[in-house]
């Protein structure tokens, strides 16, 4: 076991804090020397669950991690695309969206390319603990590793993302019966492809639709079977209008706005981003229906307005309790393999509601500029990324408010920096 400390520690390399890394080596270069950003997997990888071969990112390649603030950077989606010698094919290409596939290799290319922000792999964030000085004052934070590793820093910053939401319901099953998206590309090679499996696809928006399709392909001869509460599926709202909310100057209108409005709108705009297909998934799925029907095979079921209710096994089989919403009644599904394709839990991740109930708190909020509030005397800071929408807008999980939220952080630290020097000191002086 060994400890070290550093400035700032950043929990996650995926988008959100690869685009905070750039931003401090281009606006805070005294403070990138001592960053480290912390992945637990062995590299940077989009959307590693479903990372499917012909998935399109469903965001304009200019909004990528910095061009919206430095459209000059050398960390673009365009300077990655001239580094690789695809430029001029992707400009005759004519799509404002890249393959998902290449966004993940274009956040690999910038966690590679970064000079003085350093990034460690296989370091898994187990526990967080506040450091507090000898007058009571907070003075930063000791992260524990999985190997036994502690890390002691000033500033942390938690991006790691929302954790994957399993409806309770389907908690009692098999593990190895039932595959989240965000698990779906590692485990869907141990299933049996060699039998006409029984699947059902859990959700009516567009990661459900991407593991119909997915199924499909993956498990040959399978009879797939997508369950929803919504009356069918439907397009992203993608109206330039709506669109305009998930502008960078948006989250101040929406951070200002009142409870009552703040619902409003996450409510109007779910079907921008949660509750929709994109057009070329919605198409081709409706192609394959048809022609499933047109053959008379059968194969493709959907089952609208409907609750999964109860999930048990019997025998080999899951049996699904389904309830209509239009009728009350009450059914079953037998099924062989389970896939989810049910979003994200929407409370904050297990380890930032730990770390506020270990630091007292009555509730969760951050600042305008993603600080968390800590209610004490602080000479660190805490910054949470990805998880507010509730008072920063729906934009705030997504790729488009990257740019200019990484140079938010960056300029609050630095405010904070100056206002609460360490001196000599070094940050958070912790011992494992």
């Amino acid at each position: 076991m060994a400890h070290r400390t550093v400035e700032m520690l950043a929990v996650g390399a995926g988008p959100a804090n690869l685009a905070l890394g750039v931003a401090i080596e281009e606006l805070a270069p005294e403070l990138a020397g001592r960053t480290l950003v912390v992945e637990r997997e062995e590299n940077v990888m989009w959307q590693r669950g479903m990372l499917l071969p012909d998935a399109l990112s469903q965001v304009s390649f200019l909004k990528d991690l910095v061009t919206m603030r430095n459209p000059r950077s050398g960390f673009s989606f365009l300077s990655f695309l001239q580094a690789h010698g695809r430029l001029d094919a992707f400009v005759n290409l004519g799509s404002w969206v890249p393959y998902r596939s290449e966004i993940s290799e274009y956040l690999q290319w910038v966690a590679d390319s970064l000079e003085e922000v350093n990034v460690e792999y296989g370091r898994d964030v187990t526990s967080v603990t506040p450091v507090y000085g000898d007058g009571g004052e907070l003075t930063g934070w000791q992260a524990g590793l999985a190997d036994g590793d502690t890390i002691g820093c000033r500033y942390l910053v938690i991006g790691a993302g929302r954790d994957a939401h399993v409806p309770a319901v389907f908690e009692g099953l098999p593990a190895e019966r039932v595959i989240h998206s965000t698990e779906y590309l590692r485990r869907i090679a141990s299933v049996a492809a060699d039998r006409p499996l029984r699947v059902a696809v859990v959700g009516g928006a567009q990661s459900a639709a991407e593991l119909f399709g997915a199924a499909l392909r993956d498990l040959p001869g399978c009879r797939p079977t997508m369950i929803m509460r919504s009356i069918g599926l439907n397009g992203y709202e993608s109206s330039k209008f709506t669109n305009e909310l998930f502008y960078a100057s948006f989250v101040d209108d929406f951070y200002e706005a009142a409870p009552d409005a703040r619902r409003q709108l996450l409510a109007e705009m779910h079907r921008a981003n949660y509750g929709g297909l994109a057009p070329a998934t919605l198409d081709s799925l409706y192609r394959q229906f048809y022609q499933d029907r047109r053959e008379g095979t059968g194969r493709l079921g959907m089952i609208t307005m409907t609750d999964v209710t109860g999930a048990v096994t019997d025998g080999d089989d899951i049996v699904l309790t389904l309830g209509d919403r239009r009728t009350g009644a009450t059914g079953e599904l037998r099924t062989d393999l389970v896939l989810l394709g049910t979003g994200f839990d929407g409370a904050m991740p297990r380890m930032v509601r730990d770390l506020g109930t270990g630091l007292g708190l009555d509730g969760l909020r951050v600042s305008r500029n993603y600080r968390l509030e800590l209610g004490r005397p602080a000479t660190g800071a805490l910054y949470l990324q990805g998880v507010n929408e509730a008072t920063h807008g729906i934009a705030d999980s997504l790729l488009s408010v990257l740019a200019a939220r990484s140079a938010e952080i960056t300029e609050d630290i630095l405010v904070h920096r100056a206002e609460h020097s360490a001196g000599d000191r070094e940050p958070a002086l912790a011992t494992a």
